[in-house]
């Protein structure tokens, strides 16, 4: 062992200790953003280079919350937009790369996490949104409580859309009309529709590569997450980044109301 992995061991403890006891959030966002650009910076032939290490770092982070207790994670993998403006074979490429994270590392025999999925599953390749369902079905029976949701092909914006609409349907295959639902629609009506239904709403969002924006991600869930941004990309992201982030949040727990 070298001394900076020794420093690492030693630091990444000290951390651990300090957030016992601590408050720490109940569910956490993942905005995985930095892949390509690490491939780059690593000197890797192609984008997808980045891709699969940023998605087999996936489970690292769900094993990290697991040892901090953290039951819900969200996490954001790629959007709608991402999807209609990379090229195809980059896109080919990442949608397999998703295929065998999700079936061969988080949808095992005796899953640590039940998988649900988030975004427009129908724009995906057959396989992908294959696998994603399988996913959803093999670990629907998980005993351990924690949830993740696989934002794949998604936005915020078309996702409260989606939901405003399923609303809609609900209401009048009920009978109701337009102006019974205007007059007593409740934003827990809508809330109902999203993703992440039956779990509490994210407490805190990190995003990795140095960008400051949410990208259109957990829009109306989000709403009273606190935002950490971190300047490493995300196959970059480590325990110890990891770990500084429940901190800040525990820390801002701690501050009186103003």
């Amino acid at each position: 062992m070298t001394v900076r992995q020794l420093a690492y061991r030693l630091y990444t403890a000290r951390l651990r200790r300090r957030l016992q006891g601590a408050v720490l959030p109940r569910h956490i966002g993942l905005i995985i953003d930095g892949n390509r650009r690490w491939a780059r910076q690593e000197g890797l032939a192609s984008p997808s280079e980045g891709h699969r290490h940023g998605a087999a770092h996936i489970w690292d982070a769900l094993s990290w919350c697991q040892t901090a207790g953290i039951s819900h994670v969200t996490v954001f993998i790629c959007s709608a937009e991402n999807l209609a403006r990379r090229d195809d074979a980059e896109v080919a490429a990442l949608m397999e790369i998703i295929e065998h994270v999700v079936l061969t590392r988080i949808a095992t025999p005796e899953p640590a996490w039940q998988v649900h999925v988030a975004g427009a599953v129908d724009m995906l390749p057959g396989s992908t949104a294959l696998a994603l369902k399988e996913a959803a079905e093999a670990t629907r029976r998980c005993p351990t409580g924690a949830h993740v949701t696989l934002c794949v092909g998604y936005g915020g914006r078309q996702e409260i859309v989606e939901a405003v609409r399923a609303l809609l349907e609900e209401r009048a295959e009920a009978g109701a009309c337009l102006a019974d639902i205007a007059r007593t629609v409740q934003p827990e009506d809508i809330a109902r529709h999203l993703a992440g239904a039956g779990q509490p709403e994210p407490d805190l969002i990190i995003r990795t590569s140095g960008e400051q924006r949410l990208s259109n991600f957990l829009l109306w869930q989000g709403k009273d997450a606190y935002l950490h941004f971190c300047d490493c990309y995300w196959p970059a992201f480590r325990e110890i980044d990891f770990l500084r982030a429940l901190r800040d949040f525990a820390a801002r727990q701690r501050r009186p109301p103003e």
